[in-house]
């Protein structure tokens, strides 16, 4: 069975590469030491801080095996061949939602990197996807929960990915 292709920005790469760096080198060395802690306090079938430890310790090497699948199988976008009046992944998109008359500005990115906090949106978000091989001027229709709801298309950007 072939695993999702993950798409990513070359930040977004660097930000899982970092992760999986610290969980490898600095967290797996906490918590052994925290589990030698532990074990030195003697019986551990009543020891809890032995127990938190090693359900910490399954935590990270879950979340290591995790980031390494991704980064496997990973595509990371890059800006050549780009067409920079559509937009595809990696651009920034300031748009108009037509019904309320408010500005939002979102930059599209694959799954894995998505933070509608941090103003990333999925590629594969009914948003996302309506957003994409859109050019300004244009206006879009996206399906939502609420209905549909139509968006213009003020302007595209490339920021450094």
């Amino acid at each position: 069975m072939d695993e999702k292709k993950h798409i990513l920005t070359s930040k977004g790469m660097a930000a899982l590469e970092e992760e999986l760096q610290e969980l490898k080198v600095v967290r797996r060395k906490e918590i052994a030491q925290k589990i030698k802690e532990a074990r030195e306090q003697g019986d551990l079938s009543e020891n809890a801080e032995y127990d938190a430890a090693k359900d910490e310790q399954r935590a990270i090497e879950t979340r290591i095996e995790e980031l390494e699948k991704i980064i496997k199988n990973s595509e990371v976008i890059s800006d050549d061949n780009v067409d920079h009046t559509v937009v595809n992944i990696g651009s920034t998109v300031e748009f108009l939602d037509m019904e309320f008359d408010e500005k939002f500005s979102y930059t599209i990115v694959g799954s894995t990197e998505s933070d509608i906090i941090k103003g990333l949106i999925s590629n594969e978000s009914p948003l996302g996807a309506a957003l994409i091989g859109s050019r300004v001027g244009e206006v879009i229709d996206v399906e939502g929960l609420d209905g549909v709801s139509r968006y213009k298309i003020l302007g595209i950007t490339r920021p450094e990915l």
